[in-house]
């Protein structure tokens, strides 16, 4: 990733890719502070891409090599915004809240 903050919050997602190759996320799954595995299905997502090289209003400086999605999963019953950040060079996806 770009932003070293990013290379310590890689996750796991699934996702799907169109016929026109456009990436989905669908599913995430992350580490807790204890270790645990946690599943978050994805139940809402924009795309953030396709503007050039910026700092994202997390902080976070992306490239054109990046895909950034806005997504929103369920956590304890509420609908929780973070942000996935795809890298399209490394196949490595990291999440930032």
């Amino acid at each position: 990733m770009e932003d070293d903050r990013l290379s310590e919050n890689r996750v796991d997602v699934i996702c799907q890719h169109s016929r026109d190759g456009e990436v989905i996320p669908l599913r995430l799954r992350l580490c807790d502070e204890e270790g645990e595995l946690h599943a978050y299905t994805i139940k809402g997502y924009r795309d953030l891409s396709g503007r050039g090289a910026y700092t994202t209003q997390d902080g976070v400086y992306v490239t054109d090599r990046m895909q950034v999605f806005e997504c929103h999963i369920q956590v304890l019953g509420r609908i929780r915004t973070v942000r996935l950040y795809y890298d399209h060079v490394r196949n490595l996806w990291a999440m930032h809240c």
